[in-house]
């Protein structure tokens, strides 16, 4: 009851005009942004964080969850009219929905999708209403000793399943962590890694390092592909909609997928990759129509969508209970929560209630929002793929180097912001997963303070990490984690 009673003072805080306004503007953002390839939520929340900074943060939030919501929603159209995955969650419904946007069924596709993700956000927001406080109260028990294995296991778990080596996805991590160590140690006093420069005696702005990594790095490896994802649009005639088969079809695929998306994107080795090839792969066996799975099977649509959504919806527990990220918009959010000051964890329920209920209130309305817009707008929405991509991109460079100049009016701001550009290119060329060095960048500093803590609590006893049950079962699951994958390849090459 208690989080029934919370929940309806979150809506008092989320329906007011102003916060109903900026529900809107982010709802409409992301599916803007869902819909155009190769940006995303991740990288507009990162374009954002400058212009948002003076806002409040309840509003910010609303905004910033409508945006990462609705480029949930908006990527299928991308995947199904374009045949283009703008993340790699998307791969099964481009596989599905292209296929059937060639046979005439491009609304059908968009219907089955927009409302299985208006399904499985909304259930996955249910159970993310009663699951949040029950693990914020477990999580305020946790001592510092394991809340650094926690993150250690982040960082393994998130690093092994973004990229397609584990051996990038550290190196990535490392680069990250070193550059979160930038800066003057707070307890000592003492410079680390500034070369010289007064302007990184603060530590490098991890915004500047967001934009560099995301935005600038993304363009210019965009431009220098521009000829090579050169695609058709399937033109979509009338509005998104389904038959009564269409909705047969449909319901029982949209649960199972919700069912799948929201446990996996709660744990930190999740994401939606994962519960939506499950998702696609459960479908298969048990349609009645197996024949159709590879030429357009509607429930090939409609489970890995469900399960896309409801792990974004998942992706949030341990976001705000634990203050870990699972996904590259999660991230990001952290980085905004640290903008304001705010540390995500089992005291902010506390400390910042009407803040964390306001945020979730909104989920519910921008899931309602998303589905008003994307149902009767899908052609709208369609028009947007025909956007000449130099002109999109070069808007994001413009807006980047503005954003980044207004926070702290610095030249110096930006001389590390085409370094990092450079990088984040680079990581891009050569596939190197992003995602873990700006995980190693937030959350960097915050494994430190808690390894401190320990440490002191501890009279400098190392053996406090395996003698405290928590902190030493996390850490065994760390150490598995790092080895089994390469003996279980070992063995595999051995026998084959």
């Amino acid at each position: 009851m208690d989080a029934l009673t919370s929940l309806f003072a979150g809506f008092e805080t989320a329906l007011t005009p102003l916060n109903l306004l900026w529900a809107l503007i982010g709802v409409t953002l992301g599916t803007l942004v869902g819909v155009l390839p190769g940006i995303g939520p991740a990288l507009t929340v990162a374009l954002l964080l400058p212009v948002t900074a003076k806002l409040p943060p309840v509003s910010a939030f609303i905004m910033f969850a409508g945006i990462y919501y609705g480029g949930m929603f908006g990527g299928s159209t991308t995947s199904i009219l374009l045949n283009t995955p703008g993340e790699s969650a998307s791969i099964i419904t481009a596989l599905e929905g292209n296929k059937m946007a060639r046979k005439g069924r491009a609304a059908a596709a968009l219907a089955t999708a927009a409302i299985g993700s208006f399904v499985a956000g909304t259930i996955g927001t249910m159970l993310l209403t009663f699951a949040a406080p029950a693990i914020a109260e477990i999580a305020v028990q946790i001592p510092p000793s394991a809340k650094f294995a926690l993150i250690l296991l982040a960082f393994v778990t998130i690093s092994a399943t973004f990229g397609g080596s584990p051996l990038r996805g550290l190196l990535s991590l490392f680069f990250g962590l070193a550059i979160g160590l930038v800066g003057t140690d707070l307890q000592s006093g003492q410079a680390r890694f500034t070369l010289g420069f007064p302007e990184l005696l603060d530590g490098v702005d991890f915004v500047t390092v967001v934009i560099g990594l995301f935005a600038i790095g993304e363009t210019l490896f965009v431009a220098t592909r521009l000829r090579k994802n050169s695609g058709s649009v399937i033109k979509l005639q009338g509005n998104a909609s389904m038959s009564r088969e269409d909705w047969r079809r449909s319901w029982k695929p949209w649960l199972r997928g919700t069912a799948l998306g929201f446990p996996f994107g709660a744990i930190p080795a999740g994401g939606a990759e994962i519960p939506t090839f499950l998702s696609y792969t459960l479908e298969k066996k048990l349609s009645k129509h197996p024949e159709e799975f590879g030429h357009g099977a509607i429930e090939g649509v409609a489970g890995p969508e469900a399960a896309n959504n409801a792990s974004a919806a998942g992706v949030l527990v341990p976001l705000l209970t634990l203050g870990l990220p699972t996904s590259a918009t999660a991230a990001i959010l952290l980085a905004a929560f640290q903008q304001y000051g705010l540390q995500p964890g089992p005291l902010l329920f506390i400390t910042n209630g009407d803040l964390v209920w306001g945020l979730i209130a909104s989920l519910y309305i921008g899931n309602f929002m998303l589905l008003l817009l994307n149902l009767p707008l899908a052609p709208v929405w369609a028009k947007l793929l025909n956007i000449p991509r130099p002109f999109l991109y070069a808007g994001i460079l413009v807006f980047s180097t503005v954003g980044i100049y207004s926070l702290n009016n610095s030249i110096f701001d930006l001389f590390l912001l085409a370094i990092f550009g450079l990088v984040g290119y680079g990581m891009r060329r050569f596939d190197f997963p992003v995602t873990p060095a700006i995980i190693g960048v937030i959350l960097g500093p915050t494994a430190e303070n808690f390894f401190r803590t320990a440490m002191q609590q501890s009279n400098g006893d190392y053996t406090v990490f395996a003698t405290q049950p928590s902190s030493a079962f996390i850490l065994v699951i760390v150490v598995l984690a790092l080895l089994l994958p390469p003996i279980l390849r070992a063995r595999a090459r051995a026998r084959a």
